[in-house]
């Protein structure tokens, strides 16, 4: 029984597994994709979007030690990409998004899987 319970225990190690494989999904999902095939495809764009948020909202778990250790990673900016598609869907700019999954998001999971053994 000790060792089931101890299998849910939501540590930091269990948060960015989480953001990690959500960055997994996305970049699943975008592979091989162009600016306009995410523009034009808006259920591509909602699972994305959903994808963005739940990388932010587990992050928001990590322990204020693991990000004042780790404070050189992009958590602002994370933050801000969900407050933007949480408030304010209608006026998400595109561009932004396929440019932080196609240049951003791989070298975050790189600097994660650096910082914490999974």
């Amino acid at each position: 029984m000790a060792s089931e319970s101890m299998n849910n225990i939501k540590d930091d190690r269990y948060y960015i597994n989480k953001v990690i494989e959500n960055i997994d999904i996305v970049l699943q999902y975008t592979n091989g994709i162009t600016l306009q095939i995410l523009e034009e495809n808006t259920i591509l764009q909602d699972s994305v979007m959903f994808r963005f948020v739940q990388i932010a909202e587990n992050a928001q778990e990590l322990s204020d030690e693991f990000i004042e250790k780790n404070n050189d990673l992009p958590w602002h900016q994370l933050n801000a990409i969900r407050n933007r598609i949480v408030h304010a869907y209608d006026i998400i700019r595109l561009d932004i998004i396929y440019d932080t999954i196609m240049n951003d998001l791989k070298p975050f999971k790189e600097e994660l899987l650096r910082r914490i053994i999974i």
